[in-house]
C-alpha cells in the first residue's frame, strides 16, 4: 500500500492508510468529534480519551485505521475475542484475533475488525474494498 499518516496524542498513535479505506463511515458515525473527513487534519486525536480512540479504531472494518501505544510496555499485541457479524448488503465483519492464510500460502495475523468480501467483486480479496456499494450487492 501507499502512503500512511500518523496522528498522536502522546499516549496512542492512530495510523491511517487512506488507500485501504472502504469509506464505511463507522469511524465518523461512532466518534464524529474525532473523525472529521471534511477537515484537515481529519483526525482530531485530542477530542477523545485514549481508551475511546482505541475502541473506535478497533471497529474499523478495512484496517485503514490502526493504532499503537507509544508506551513500550503496551506495544505487545492484544488478543481479542472473535465474533462475526454479517452486514446487510455488505461485508462479513470478523472481530478479534485471527490468522489468515492467503491462496498463495502467505499468512498474516489480524488483531482487530476485519471486513471480508461477500459480493465477489473486491479488488483486494479476501478483504472488502467497498466495491459492493457500486455493484448493488444484496445479501
Amino acid at each position: 500500500m501507499g502512503k500512511t499518516k500518523e496522528y498522536s496524542n502522546g499516549e496512542v498513535t492512530i495510523v491511517w492508510k487512506p488507500e485501504a479505506c472502504i469509506h464505511s463511515g463507522i469511524c465518523v458515525k461512532g466518534l464524529g468529534a474525532v473523525f472529521q473527513p471534511k477537515e484537515r487534519p481529519w483526525i482530531k486525536v485530542d477530542a477523545a480519551s485514549t481508551e475511546i480512540l482505541v475502541n473506535q479504531v478497533k471497529a474499523c472494518p478495512s484496517g485503514a485505521l490502526s493504532y499503537y501505544m507509544n508506551d513500550e510496555q503496551n506495544k505487545e499485541a492484544e488478543t481479542l475475542e472473535t465474533k462475526v457479524e454479517v452486514l446487510e448488503d455488505g461485508p462479513l465483519l470478523v472481530y478479534g484475533t485471527l490468522k489468515v492464510t492467503h491462496k498463495d500460502g502467505s499468512k498474516e495475523t489480524k488483531n482487530r475488525t476485519t471486513a471480508f468480501c461477500r459480493c465477489g467483486a473486491s479488488r483486494n480479496k479476501p478483504y472488502c474494498d467497498g466495491t459492493h456499494t457500486n455493484e448493488g450487492f444484496k445479501g
